[in-house]
């Protein structure tokens, strides 16, 4: 008999004295020398002393096996069997990563009205033999037709779609363009009832073939649908990148119980390289290990949890490792308009200052320097610290936005004027009413978090048909919409957002298939106020925000905004209007180089 050096066992998933799910592990008992040599291979495993624990993934069952070669461990037959079937299972998944890189993917004909395109095809037959992808292909290269293909097949049916709340009926139409013989339902309510016609009750006693909902009543009809549908679909996906939120832990209970899973996103987080291990987890449970072996493996700068205890403060520490180390184990497929051969015309990104009006901004200024100091003093707790921070960032941006909406307006006129339609983003309700009443001649239509689905539709068909010239939407309520390629090609970003994700699915709305014009993007920035503090950190001046659908740049944002740059924004607005700030109160983060002087040329 071979000598061995250790034992290997499998122990099964179950439910801990708390009623929390814990995965099925690997344990590892093994000679010290073996240890070491375990450990340095399994960045993954905890540094400690005693037995090696790993989760019970494709790739530890894989690595385990190599291991075993060069240092064979005790293991019971049937363990044998089953970690042979898991690592065949994660060769496997390279293989089609393989054939998707040599173009030698062949995918299976999808019976559609409108045929798939290529890589469209790939992409569903991707999905359907891993059973979890994220498809992250850049904006507008038809992510909802490759999900429909899927659906041709029969055993994936009763299927879910889950999208954002304004989408659900561009969903249906785009299901009855392409398969019109699937049967759709919209939920209506957020609480279960009959899916079927009273008029097919007797007749069809099925569910209908696609169900479509949004996030917000997914928690409502988690555990009625688990189990039932075979395939679930999430649409624009970075919704679930917050841990511990009632639509993430609906979405996992889904996710488990379902044959086929996968998420469409071009931009599958906007803070945090940690989030995407929460959206990964959904559509290939397990496949990224456990949290804290993600954590171990991947990140660094690791603060846990927010003080809220729903986020994950993780940075990625090498992002286009992870982003390709996604892709080879064909976790994601990621393809930019070069890859496929549908380039648009090219995206114009200018910076325009405009005047403000100073009174407003001079109003909200006793508050916003009294947030400032309280988030800059030592003395503040981090509970108070935390709320002065939200404070004093909502109150300045706010301010910023209503100082400069009167000018915005006027540049947005001028556009129209000269027979442009435009498509103006904001973010605050009193930016709105003012841009609403300056324009209100040329009759604007909103796309914001205030409007219903219904009437949301309405805007957006108002402007498609060429009865409103503006159409002013939310900086985050328009993800996912299509269609407003074919009328425009100006957007205005009237305010700014932290993230640039966001700002990225803004443009895209725009500069998508179907875009036959160069996509013309003005950021209009107040002379005072918060948006040139913003447009540096952003990288906006110096037309550099990351494009993160482009396979050979960092795969996570190198931009992540958090407490630090609202202590910064708060600084320099104490040391312009203020007095002088406290000091020592800026932490630097852990791996942060030191602040390199830099001279940017001011605009003409």
């Amino acid at each position: 008999m071979a000598r061995t050096h250790g034992k290997l066992k499998l122990y099964a998933g179950h439910f801990d004295e708390y009623g929390h799910h814990q995965p099925a592990s690997w344990i590892v008992e093994a000679a010290p020398y073996c240890m070491i040599r375990l450990k340095r291979i399994f960045e993954k495993a905890a540094k400690s002393y005693g037995n090696v624990v790993l989760s019970d993934s494709d790739e530890n069952c894989r690595e385990l096996l190599w291991f075993m070669e060069r240092f064979p461990l005790e293991v019971s037959s049937q363990d044998r069997l089953y970690l042979k079937k898991r690592a065949a299972e994660f060769d496997r998944a390279a293989e089609d990563y393989e054939l998707i890189i040599g173009g030698k993917l062949v995918a299976r004909p999808f019976s559609l009205a409108l045929p798939l395109r290529q890589y469209q095809a790939v992409a569903a037959e991707l999905a359907l033999r891993t059973r979890g992808l994220l498809l992250a292909d850049e904006v507008g290269l038809g992510k909802t037709a490759c999900i429909i293909g899927m659906l041709t097949d029969p055993d994936t049916r009763p299927a879910l779609v889950v999208t954002l709340t304004h989408l659900p009926w561009q969903w249906q139409a785009e299901i009855k363009k392409f398969a019109p013989h699937l049967h759709t339902h919209i939920l209506r309510k957020g609480t279960p009832y009959d899916l079927r016609p009273k008029q097919r009750r007797l007749l069809d006693p099925e569910f209908p073939d696609v169900i479509i909902t949004s996030y917000s009543k997914l928690s409502g009809w988690a555990d009625a649908l688990a189990g039932v549908v075979k395939l679930v679909a999430f649409d624009e996906v970075q919704e679930l990148r917050r841990q511990g939120s009632d639509k993430s832990t609906a979405a996992h209970h889904l996710a488990e119980k379902a044959d086929w899973r996968i998420g469409a996103s071009a931009t599958p987080i906007f803070n945090y390289g940690g989030e995407f291990y929460n959206v990964v987890d959904v559509l290939r449970p397990g496949s990224l290990g456990t949290r804290a072996e993600f954590l171990r493996e991947w990140c660094s700068g690791v603060t846990g949890y927010d003080r809220n205890g729903s986020e994950d403060k993780a940075t990625i520490r090498d992002p286009r490792a992870f982003g390709l180390y996604l892709r080879e184990k064909s976790l994601m497929l990621r393809r930019t308009r070069k890859d496929v051969g549908r380039e648009l015309p090219p995206i114009m990104t200018m910076t325009q200052e405009v005047d403000c009006d100073e009174s407003a901004l001079e109003e909200a200024r006793g508050e916003a320097t009294v947030f400032a100091r309280l988030l800059l003093a030592q003395n503040t707790s981090w509970k108070d610290r935390g709320q002065a921070a939200r404070d004093f960032d909502g109150k300045l941006r706010q301010a910023t936005g209503i100082s400069k909406s009167p000018y915005v307006a006027d540049f947005v006129r001028l556009l129209v004027e000269s027979g442009e339609k435009v498509v103006l983003y904001a973010w605050h309700r009193a930016v709105y009413a003012i841009l609403m009443e300056r324009l209100k001649d040329l009759e604007p239509v909103l796309y914001t978090g205030s409007e219903s689905p219904t009437q949301k539709e309405e805007s957006r068909r108002s402007f498609v048909e060429g009865k409103a010239k503006i159409l002013i939407m939310s900086l985050r309520s328009g993800a996912g919409l299509d269609g407003l390629q074919d009328h425009a090609h100006i957007v205005v970003f009237g305010e700014l957002d932290w993230s640039p994700g966001v700002l990225h699915q803004c443009v895209g709305r725009i500069a998508r298939d179907g875009q036959d014009e160069p996509t013309l993007v003005y950021y209009l920035l107040a002379r005072e106020g918060s948006d040139h503090f913003m447009a540096d950190v952003l990288g906006i001046k110096k037309q550099q925000l990351e494009q993160v659908n482009d396979p050979d740049a960092a795969l996570v944002e190198g931009l992540q905004i958090d407490e630090q740059h609202i202590k910064r924004l708060a600084q320099a607005y104490l040391e312009r209007h203020g007095g002088t700030p406290p000091e020592e109160v800026i932490e630097k983060d852990p791996e942060e180089p030191e602040p390199v002087e830099e001279k940017v040329e001011e605009s003409a």
